[in-house]
């Protein structure tokens, strides 16, 4: 993302002159002195409303916008797509942004590695799936007909195999369905409908649906289990995988 803003300012400096860009920029403010209030309000206006705007990064499979840096010292680390085999054809339920507490996880880097890795490694992974620093995977569906029982029965499939996984081989329905078991079958899910997903420190698993918090469950099998889906051995999306590990090796 940097790279890309970098290049483009040095085009422009080489293109005109630093001293014909101050004649400009000092052309234009003396118009807008002698501009009617009016005139005056709205250029007021539209410079406060464009250094509102939220950096984002889209996700270029379905064209999802992801905010880089949405609260909490959280930071977009990498994007991918959910897809669900349905009669040989591969269908898209949702878009996915893992974010991090980059901070925080830098420091559990440097504490476990005396240097960083050439490449993604399994105990690079695991030492994020295992951590609980604070982290969360948003998904906006894209899927249209998706309902609120779909995504329950999904969802509970999906971190239930990693339960299993990760638990020795044994299943824990009872823990699964503590997730996503409070949220109401009347929430309509949209196309661009958003569900968070969240690791808090202390290892608590906080789900919302649509911004209504469905539930806060304390376990670390569950927060492990629930990252696992996206950076283990079989991930939901390789490249997104592989795009988080080089995350975490610039944390070096």
């Amino acid at each position: 993302m940097s790279t890309t803003v970098e290049k483009s300012i040095v085009v422009v400096e080489t293109a005109i002159p630093k001293e014909v860009l101050i004649e400009e920029v000092k052309e234009e403010e003396s118009v807008l002195r002698e501009a009617p209030k009016e005139v005056k309000d709205v250029v007021d206006q539209a410079r406060e409303e464009s250094s509102e705007i939220e950096p984002s990064e889209i996700e270029p499979k379905t064209g999802v916008s992801f905010p880089i840096k949405p609260y909490n010292g959280l930071q977009l680390n990498s994007l991918g797509l959910r897809k669900k085999q349905i009669l040989t054809i591969g269908v898209k339920i949702y878009a996915f942004g893992i974010y991090m507490d980059n901070k925080a996880m830098k420091d559990v880097v440097n504490s476990k590695m005396e240097k960083a890795p050439e490449k993604p490694t399994k105990e690079l992974y695991e030492l994020m799936i295992n951590s609980d620093v604070m982290a969360m995977v948003r998904l906006v569906i894209i899927f249209p007909a998706l309902t609120m029982s779909m995504v329950r029965k999904q969802f509970d499939e999906g971190i239930g195999g990693s339960v299993k996984k990760l638990n020795g081989g044994k299943k824990d329905e009872e823990l699964v369905n503590k997730v996503m078991g409070a949220a109401k079958d009347s929430i309509k899910l949209s196309s661009g409908s958003v569900i968070e997903i969240t690791r808090l420190p202390g290892y608590i698993l906080q789900t919302k649906v649509k911004g209504e918090l469905v539930s806060s469950v304390e376990s670390e099998l569950l927060c492990r289990a629930y990252f696992n889906m996206y950076l283990g051995d079989e991930p939901f999306d390789k490249v997104a995988k592989e795009g988080f590990g080089k995350s975490l090796i610039s944390l070096f």
